[in-house]
């Protein structure tokens, strides 16, 4: 696996998510056919690399930033953090922004391929796990 390939600009962990062609189930396949009118073979996203995610990655003004600033992640841009990593608390049971920001934190301080080793873990507390004050996220 390619993990740079793999990991989108701005943070997401591709190889991981429930949309990635070698995770998608049938179930979320349907959903994103009945959500966004694709052909069924079009619901299995290859990597926002490789010509953006259908639900959350069209006409992406974080990876026209990049490339205007030349960098491969968002991470490796000397104005990181900028203001379009400003955390907010709206939709962040949903959305990832605040997940992307974290991800991209670790990748500039461990790297990318030992940041993909715990990247499963992040996901998992972010989107599962339980807010402990002075812990963070939990899996009980």
């Amino acid at each position: 696996m390619d993990i740079k390939q793999l990991t989108a600009i701005c943070g997401l962990d591709c190889f991981n998510c429930d949309l990635y062609q070698a995770n998608i189930t049938q179930q979320m396949s349907d959903y994103i056919v009945a959500a966004t009118k694709v052909k069924p073979e079009q619901a299995a996203c290859q990597g926002c690399r490789s010509g953006g995610c259908l639900v959350a990655c069209r006409n992406c003004a974080t990876a026209t930033c990049a490339k205007e600033h030349g960098v491969d992640l968002c991470s490796e841009c000397p104005e990181f953090p900028c203001a379009k990593f400003i955390p907010s608390s709206q939709g962040s049971d949903k959305y990832p922004h605040n997940y992307k920001l974290y991800n991209l934190c670790r990748i500039k301080l461990i790297g990318l391929d030992e940041w993909a080793k715990e990247a499963k873990d992040i996901r998992t507390k972010y989107f599962k796990g339980r807010l402990v004050l002075g812990l963070g996220p939990i899996i009980d």
